[in-house]
């Protein structure tokens, strides 16, 4: 049985996260992203962030919710395409 997997990626927002984080106020870095993840309660780190932009980690909702509040978008800015 295949994983559910788009385009050979696990997840569909791990670009939009990759370029958010770029263009945001202070260009995050993947570490700075992790401990703000983690000021949130969620439990992310910076290897796990290097794994969802690059496509190869699932998000949960939950991590999804967390991303869309640090960024300010929407949860579907961080799915669209």
């Amino acid at each position: 049985m295949f994983k559910n997997k788009n385009e050979g990626r696990n997840n569909l927002c791990g670009e939009s996260i990759y370029r958010l984080r770029l263009s945001y106020p202070t260009k995050l870095s993947q570490r700075a992203l992790a401990d703000k993840m983690q000021l949130i309660g969620i439990d992310l780190d910076k290897n796990a962030i290097q794994r969802i932009e690059c496509g190869k980690r699932f998000v949960t909702d939950i991590e999804l919710r967390g991303f869309a509040d640090i960024f300010g978008v929407s949860l579907d800015a961080l799915v669209r395409r």
